[in-house]
């Protein structure tokens, strides 16, 4: 069944009109027609069965009828990244939020390509990957901010958080024997470093760090999109809800 995230409160009975670009997907990219069931979710009141009745050609209200899910509680798990270019961040930022990322934090590095990172894209390829994917929740994106920035900042902002360093210089190329040191409920975030990767004086900066930890991704050289996927994956199933 069709899902649409809506920018309204939700409740039995309720009825409001949809926008002008959902209303042309529904009626005339769908095809839907009156009393077409669909899914709505808000990110804060849980997940609805609903209909619409079209009101026009490119118009249509849409009735809230029950609830089907309550509101899940959002992953804690943060995920830091390097802005790569466009086709690939939307890809990443979709698979991000498809294996659990709660937090998105875009990241300025001294290899980043580029500093043009368009956060209201952004935003929508995260939409879409929750409407997609049944996720209940809206994940937070953050603007962009220096590497360094982020690395001084985190004690006095997320003091208990540890940051998984995806290091493509790691001698080890086993990434759940560097994880096991790490208490299993302890809050997480990962860090993939851009397609250029990390400068040496980024790397020993995070290596200072006792909050931080680094490990591989393997044998195989991977893009940073592939990565980010690769990285999650061995994190949820080691620390996260996989286990």
């Amino acid at each position: 069944m069709q899902r649409l995230y809506v920018d309204a409160p939700l409740n039995a009975g309720l009825q409001f009109s949809a926008d002008r670009a959902q209303a042309n997907y529904l009626l005339n990219v769908l095809r839907m027609g009156e009393g077409s069931p669909l899914l709505l979710f808000n990110g804060k009141e849980g997940e609805w069965l609903a209909h619409i009745t079209p009101t026009g050609r490119k118009a249509c209200d849409i009735v809230v009828d029950e609830q089907t899910r309550p509101q899940s509680e959002a992953p804690d798990l943060h995920y830091l990244f390097a802005p790569i270019k466009a086709a690939r961040l939307d890809y990443m930022a979709q698979k991000a939020v498809e294996m659990g990322a709660g937090v998105l934090r875009p990241v300025m590095t001294q290899h980043t390509q580029g500093s043009n990172i368009k956060i209201d894209k952004v935003r929508a390829n995260m939409l879409e990957a929750c409407e997609q994917c049944g996720v209940l929740h809206i994940p937070q994106l953050h603007e962009l901010t220096p590497l360094k920035q982020v690395i001084k900042n985190w004690r006095e902002c997320d003091p208990d958080r540890q940051l998984i360093f995806c290091d493509e210089g790691e001698g080890s190329q086993n990434p759940l024997a560097a994880l096991e040191p790490i208490e299993k409920g302890r809050p997480l975030a990962v860090l993939i470093g851009p397609e250029g990767g990390f400068s040496e004086e980024e790397r020993s900066l995070l290596r200072a760090q006792d909050f931080v930890t680094p490990i591989p991704l393997g044998p195989r050289v991977l893009r940073a999109d592939t990565a980010a996927v690769a990285a999650l994956a061995v994190v949820q199933s080691k620390l996260g809800d996989w286990f």
